[in-house]
């Protein structure tokens, strides 16, 4: 890993971690890389911070750089969840009742989306 930032467990008993300025690696429950979600999905990160897993096996990922949070399905291309109204995204996770919890330091809150 190349300055590993955030993590968070996976359904099928993996995890997944954040890279400092690089990228989002996704491992299995044997410890072993999964996939690197920049290389399966094309997708160039700024500064990815805080990860979470859906119920769904969906990885999510804020993006301090670039103020963004992105969604990246299983199968399919990634969708962007939240694209305005945050300074710099940190840490993230999901609710079973379909909550999005986002920590903006830039903001010194949490913000909450459905």
């Amino acid at each position: 890993l190349q300055g590993p930032r955030y993590i968070s467990p996976a359904p099928n008993g993996g995890f997944v971690v954040s890279e400092e300025c690089g990228d989002v690696k996704v491992f299995t429950s044997s410890r072993k890389l999964l996939c690197s979600l920049s290389s399966k999905y094309g997708h160039w990160f700024g500064n990815p911070a805080g990860v979470c897993v859906d119920w769904d096996g969906s990885v999510l990922v804020a993006d301090e750089q670039r103020h963004t949070v992105h969604l990246f399905p299983e199968h399919g291309a990634p969708i962007c969840l939240v694209s305005a109204g945050l300074r710099r995204p940190a840490g993230i996770a999901c609710s079973s009742f379909g909550h999005l919890f986002v920590a903006d330091a830039g903001e010194n809150c949490v913000k909450v989306f459905k």
